[in-house]
């Protein structure tokens, strides 16, 4: 009889088209060829349940429920905040997925449970949960309380005093679910690295699985037609453009950034590609030189046929996928030292890492000029050696075999 593992998801992990959902899908995908699973996750794009048929080809069942819009999930978090409780645990509450979670908990009948993202460790903390032999896994992914006290840092009130609140508080929740289940998952050794410092109680449950890339998909031999106008040097930045960290990466670079590049190249152009760009993002595109596409159908041709790819993100957690994708393809990638942190790859060698305006569009008019011809086959077989998901899901199916669980505290 096949293992049968409850699989919970803050999002629904199909299609894979942003961080989150890739590294939940290729998660899923691995282990269902080992499991039965039970897949349950919450849905903020209407337009993803079109592809439930996909998932439920992967799993035996799929509860995928609505989570509203981004007011009435902002509103139902207000509403069920309580003292010393993060707001993003009543963001991602819903009461029907709840419902389905704890009524298959309490059936007994699955070996394991994987969690995806510390907003959903509440679903298995729960007396529910509490029966000898269930395998729990928490995959955390990023310290996202770090994420929060960036924001803090950057503030102003009252801002700064709810993004302190929700880091405080967020920290201490993420301590409290590592403790209570058997292994917790970070995306890269540095990121488990620093939550250990912070939780040291939970060190010895604390592990990471790398994230990777797609090889096959992003493949420098299938570039697909370019996208660009002939005789321009396109720069090209990808990513979910509602999101705030891709926001200011892109609004520094448009306005602090392009001036020094225009001037010393004038054929640069700087392409934002990427779904849902706010009004803030659009309005970029009157700076010269900046060009935002908003969601395309692929990818992979505005990253392939660009000059040079960028990442000059200033609050980043875990492992960019825009970084590794970029790689994949075999272009020169110039990157801040954040959205560089727990990438596998050789700084000089592999990627440019750079630090401020002047470092950015030094490296990037290097680059331009044809001085690192050799950057992008060497970014290429960087990630193939370190990122390819194939290799990197391995250290998953360790985690995931039933071995030796460390103690669990009860929750009553």
């Amino acid at each position: 009889m096949a293992k049968r593992l409850l699989f919970l998801c803050h999002r629904i992990p199909y299609p894979p088209d942003k961080g989150d959902k890739i590294r939940a899908w290729h998660m899923l995908d691995r282990l269902a060829q080992d499991w039965e699973i039970d897949l349950g996750c919450l849905v903020d794009d209407p337009a993803d349940l079109d592809h439930l048929p996909t998932l439920r080809t992967r799993c035996a069942s799929v509860e995928a429920r609505r989570t509203g819009t981004r007011r009435q999930a902002a509103l139902r978090a207000i509403l069920r905040c309580r003292p010393g409780q993060p707001l993003s645990l009543g963001w991602f509450r819903e009461a029907g997925l709840w419902d389905w979670t704890q009524a298959h908990l309490a059936a007994g009948t699955h070996d394991a449970v994987f969690v995806y993202s510390s907003a959903m460790a509440p679903y298995v903390m729960t007396p529910a949960a509490q029966r000898p032999g269930l395998r729990r896994v928490l995959d955390m992914v990023d310290v996202d309380s770090e994420k929060w006290r960036a924001y803090a840092a950057d503030a102003k009130p009252p801002m700064r005093q709810v993004w302190a609140r929700e880091a405080r508080t967020l920290l201490a929740f993420e301590r409290r679910a590592a403790a209570a289940f058997d292994r917790t998952l970070f995306v890269s050794a540095a990121e488990a690295a620093q939550f250990r410092a912070m939780a040291p109680e939970a060190a010895s449950r604390i592990d990471h699985v790398d994230n990777g890339v797609d090889l096959s998909a992003y493949d420098p031999q299938q570039p697909g037609s370019s996208p660009y106008a002939a005789g321009t040097l396109p720069i090209v930045f990808t990513g979910t453009m509602d999101y705030r960290p891709n926001i200011e990466a892109v609004a520094w670079f448009a306005q602090e950034v392009m001036p020094l590049l225009r001037d010393a190249a004038p054929q640069a152009e700087f392409h934002i590609v990427g779904a849902n760009p706010t009004p803030a993002v659009r309005a970029l595109a009157a700076l010269p030189g900046v060009h935002v596409s908003g969601g395309v159908p692929r990818i992979q041709p505005w990253i392939a046929h660009g000059a040079v790819s960028v990442a000059p993100l200033r609050i980043a957690r875990g492992i960019q996928n825009k970084v590794l994708e970029a790689m994949a393809l075999a272009r020169p990638v110039v990157a801040s030292p954040e959205a560089f942190e727990g990438v596998r790859a050789l700084p000089g060698r592999d990627i440019l890492v750079a630090e401020g305006a002047a470092a950015m569009a030094d490296n990037v008019l290097d680059v331009l000029a044809g001085r690192h011809p050799g950057l992008g086959a060497r970014a290429r077989a960087a990630v193939t050696e370190a990122h390819d998901w194939r290799a990197t899901l391995r250290r998953l199916d360790a985690v995931m075999a039933p071995d030796a669980a460390a103690p669990r505290r009860a929750f009553a």
